[in-house]
């Protein structure tokens, strides 16, 4: 799994790089068939504006964003909706009914 982060309006600092690989780094546990996942920082005013994009195979991307004061909230944030969301489709994946 390849994992991008960019910045858009800001110059990321190494910790915070290291923050958002971290986080993300988890998210193969929860769906085994990720194959890219794009970390975007943007800062277009005082707050931060996080989004995570996660590529999977046979499925359209999920997608997650927040914004906030606090960069390291915003990344826990975003990581929490983007794992539910790869949680409820893998559960949805594993208990379809085959006729």
């Amino acid at each position: 799994m390849e994992i991008n982060i960019s910045g858009k309006h800001i110059n990321l600092t190494p910790a915070m790089e290291e923050y958002a690989q971290k986080k993300c780094d988890r998210l193969p546990r929860f769906y085994d068939r990720l194959q890219e996942v794009n970390v975007v920082v943007d800062r277009p005013s005082r707050e931060f504006e996080v989004e995570v994009i996660a590529h999977v195979a046979n499925h359209d991307p999920f997608i997650a964003s927040c914004g906030g004061e606090d960069f390291y909230g915003c990344v826990d944030n975003v990581v929490d909706k983007l794992t539910r969301q790869l949680s409820e489709h893998k559960d949805r994946i594993r208990n379809r009914k085959h006729p």
